[in-house]
């Protein structure tokens, strides 16, 4: 967390109990009777949200902030959860869900999911990557190390500590750095006594749901993933690109820059480079919030780590999907995926939808996965069971080009629909 040592102490008293807090409200609805539709905006654009200090939960929710270790940068966690009764549940574990933002945004634009999430009846725990949000960023020494007493520390220093002036890198785009993120946020959410490590899922998206991907073919504590909008493959290509050779040329030159010395790390919140105006520019990030570093994004495809997803995966699209293609990555990953699969496409909407308009829908399709796969096994008043077994020989295997659910609204929304309308992706990719 960002902040100074008095108040990473009182975070420190924080991480040893869960406050308690008056008999939780009733669920709040996820679709109908709820407020007026939010309108489709890129949650990175969204600024001024309370830090996670200052974020007061809605009645009913318990809430903590606790920082944990990612590859030495010191990382911020909000934890979300929602006691039905005062002292209920005091010692069990609970299904847990991990979340983290996509491109550009913070965990704060995603508090409301983890409400919702929290509600339904898991523990949540939502983290900013390094550089973003709460989180401390990496450190990059931009001056000569000093002892004490002003000498100057070449080579290695006794006891490790010197002084010395140094630049926090912030706001960029690494995805490589990120899901090392991921695998740390697993690692430490299995160490409290509230997570019940056999019964965790991750929910990622935009950007994030392609890391869910590439974490759960690599993790095998992952028990269960939703993906929306899912970016799956930020390689280059037409017609998102106009040339992808070209693009790939300046991101090598731009790492290339980097490794020489000869550039920095793009600045806090830079908008990454490429827009072209409209879908194309930005279907590899050209014009969003936060700049990719050199090549690292161009040579991320997280959709061919999909052949190793084991744990039951829902994937929740949008049908007029305007950044990229579906059928390159949600609808392909979804088709490569081993285990019970399932994709939900919303229709007439396009990308930033999603957190918007039809941000009830999706995380309800989201809590109906979960609750398939994470929830223990119980009996109804008519006695089948509510969590499903996963048949390893015959697993759910759902349609990976669905038609769309039954349009909420008839709003004319603009984008290609490309992944939607192409044809099934299993004899073209597979």
């Amino acid at each position: 967390m960002r902040s100074n040592p008095a108040l990473l102490a009182c975070v420190g008293v924080l991480t040893l109990a869960w406050p308690t807090l008056a008999p939780a409200q009733a669920p709040i609805p996820l679709s109908g009777g709820g407020p007026a539709p939010v309108a489709a905006v890129d949650p990175a654009t969204i600024q001024g949200l309370p830090s996670a200090r200052d974020y007061r939960p809605p009645q009913g929710i318990v809430f903590k902030t606790a920082d944990f270790i990612s590859e030495n940068v010191r990382l911020t966690a909000q934890w979300f959860y929602a006691p039905k009764n005062e002292g209920e549940n005091e010692g069990r574990k609970l299904p847990t869900v991990i979340m983290a933002h996509g491109w550009g945004a913070t965990a704060a634009n995603y508090r409301q999911d983890a409400v919702d999430l929290a509600r339904a009846g898991y523990l949540v725990m939502l983290f900013d990557y390094r550089g973003w949000g709460d989180s401390d960023g990496r450190v990059m020494l931009t001056s000569p190390r000093f002892v004490a007493g002003g000498a100057f520390a070449g080579g290695s220093v006794a006891g490790g500590t010197f002084t010395g002036e140094v630049r926090e890198l912030r706001g960029y785009i690494d995805p490589w750095e990120q899901v090392e993120d991921w695998f740390n946020a697993v690692s430490y959410a299995a160490t409290d006594p509230r997570v019940d490590a056999g019964r965790i899922g991750v929910l990622g998206s935009d950007l994030s749901g392609g890391h869910v991907i590439y974490v759960a073919a690599h993790e095998p504590r992952i028990k269960a993933l939703v993906s929306q909008v899912t970016r799956a493959d930020t390689r280059p290509s037409r017609p998102f690109q106009l040339d992808p050779a070209r693009v790939i040329a300046e991101a090598d030159a731009a790492a290339s820059r980097i490794a020489a010395g000869q550039a920095q790390y793009p600045a806090e919140r830079a908008r990454a480079p490429g827009a072209q105006g409209g879908a194309q520019g930005r279907a590899q990030g050209g014009g969003l919030v936060g700049a990719p570093v050199g090549n690292r994004v161009v040579r991320w495809a997280p959709v061919e780590e999909a052949h190793d997803v084991t744990a039951p995966a829902l994937f929740v699209l949008a049908e007029k999907e305007e950044l990229f293609s579906n059928t390159a990555n949600g609808q392909l990953a979804c088709e490569r995926v081993q285990g019970p699969r399932k994709m939900v496409m919303l229709p007439r909407i396009t990308h930033y939808d999603i957190y918007g308009a039809e941000r009830a829908r999706a995380v309800t399709a989201a809590i109906d996965w979960f609750d398939r796969y994470l929830k223990p096994p119980k009996l109804e008043p008519g006695g089948a069971p509510t969590r499903v077994p996963i048949n390893r020989k015959d697993p759910e295997r759902g349609a990976c080009n669905p038609p769309p659910l039954p349009p909420a609204g008839e709003e004319p929304k603009e984008g290609s629909g490309q992944g939607h309308k192409a044809p099934a992706t299993s004899g073209r990719f597979n």
